[in-house]
């Protein structure tokens, strides 16, 4: 058996133990919200496909928009959410931009995306985006959250699923959001961005354009996002 396939097979191995985890988290997360009856317990999972329309992100060596590798992960995303009964927001859904103004602005579109995370109940913020640098070395995911309260905690369970199911060989860590990340700085609730690889690392790059792939990422950010919130929701 070549070695691709072993190491394709064992990473689908801990992403279905993943999923698998999910049901049986959504499971008793639903006895505790029915036990309880009070819908305040419900959060929303925001998930917000960085850049998009005007704002392409990085790029990839043969012209691969960072913002269709998000978009791509982000309706994988909603999709696993739906399926396990969450209340969930997609920020985007299409190729656009949030700026409600007739000429494109960044900081105007993050402020937009803020507030639409804002308004949700309960809302849980993940922000799907790529990584980029000046060489074609640095490869693997990495999550930086923010300061408020359950960011570090959500964002230690997606880094260490994303690095067990898909880069085990990895030594990065998560880590704590600069003032320069205007969404996650400016946000009252839990709150982590996911750089799910590097379209800068030509292997990490073949494998975002991938829709298994990404629908691997996909599943080790919802498993993490239910192994928080059976953490979170004490009855």
């Amino acid at each position: 058996m070549k070695t691709g396939v072993r190491g394709t097979r064992a990473r689908l191995l801990v992403v279905l133990g993943l999923l698998f985890v999910a049901v049986l988290v959504t499971v008793v997360l639903q006895k505790k919200q029915e036990t309880a009856g009070d819908q305040n317990l419900r959060m929303t999972l925001v998930i917000d496909p960085g850049h998009g329309g005007i704002d392409s992100g990085a790029v990839g060596a043969d012209g691969t928009r960072e913002s269709d590798i998000n978009l791509a992960i982000g309706l994988k995303l909603r999709a696993l959410a739906e399926l396990y009964g969450q209340d969930n927001a997609l920020i985007r859904q299409d190729d656009s931009t949030k700026c409600d103004t007739e000429d494109y602005s960044e900081h105007r579109d993050l402020v937009c995306r803020t507030e639409l995370t804002q308004a949700e109940q309960n809302p849980v913020y993940i922000s799907i985006h790529q990584n980029d640098y000046p060489t074609g070395q640095p490869s693997g995911s990495q999550v930086i959250y923010a300061a408020g309260e359950g960011s570090a905690e959500l964002g230690s369970i997606t880094h260490e699923n994303l690095l067990r199911s898909l880069y085990p060989k990895s030594r990065r860590v998560a880590e704590p959001a600069t003032k320069r990340l205007y969404i996650l700085s400016h946000l009252d609730c839990p709150a982590i961005l996911v750089e799910c690889g590097f379209v800068s690392n030509p292997t990490d790059l073949e494998n975002l354009k991938k829709p298994g792939y990404q629908t691997s990422l996909a599943a080790a950010i919802m498993g993490s996002y239910l192994q928080y919130i059976q953490n979170t929701v004490r009855i």
